[in-house]
């Protein structure tokens, strides 16, 4: 039987610890859950307290099926757990990959730590698992979130018109982002010198 593509590893660097997602997690990321109530929002999906366990369970089926790889996002300043992110929606025969249901403790928002995040899981997937693109999406409306990526150094790829419904039923707008290969190398000189100022 042929290794998996994408198997669980541990990535870290002077601001972030991303450990395979695991249920002993569970009362961690409740913690980093409670700072903020990001569950609130209605232009993106973060699973509330009592929706936790069954999210953990959701992301590890994923992980079974090699469709993603969940992991929970440990500060390293203070070793606590900041939130989860992932790699989703996984494309083993073209070797494609998304970035995307990431959230992340109150606290932990607008300083160093998604750059480091990011950083982190742009390295693994062009200089480990040999990626063709690396895809990050959200919601239109979510301008923080689109900021961000396009921080990053992300492009534009489209907006995919009434691509699914919101929680609260409306249709939702999903701008497509993405990186390559080539663009890698100022992608990551830029990442490196937002986490060095």
């Amino acid at each position: 039987m042929a290794e998996p593509w994408l198997k669980p590893v541990e990535l870290e660097n002077q601001w972030a610890r991303l450990e395979p997602l695991v249920m002993e997690h569970h009362d961690g990321l409740l913690e980093a859950l409670a700072d903020g109530e990001a569950w609130k929002l209605w232009y993106t999906w973060v699973p509330s307290p009592d929706q936790l366990r069954s999210e953990i369970a959701r992301r590890l089926e994923h992980q079974q099926r090699e469709e993603w790889l969940p992991f929970t996002v440990f500060d390293r300043a203070s070793g606590k757990v900041a939130g989860m992110t992932n790699f989703m929606h996984v494309d083993t025969v073209h070797k494609r990959v998304e970035i995307g249901g990431t959230w992340y403790a109150n606290r932990y928002q607008r300083t160093r730590l998604n750059t480091a995040c990011k950083h982190l899981l742009l390295g693994h997937a062009f200089e480990q698992l040999d990626c063709i693109a690396v895809e990050l999406r959200t919601h239109f409306f979510n301008r923080q979130s689109r900021a961000a990526i396009e921080r990053l150094g992300a492009k534009l790829d489209g907006v995919l018109r009434n691509h699914s419904r919101s929680r609260d039923g409306t249709l939702r707008d999903t701008c497509v982002y993405s990186i390559l290969p080539s663009e890698w190398p100022a992608v990551k000189s830029n990442l490196e010198y937002l986490l060095g100022r």
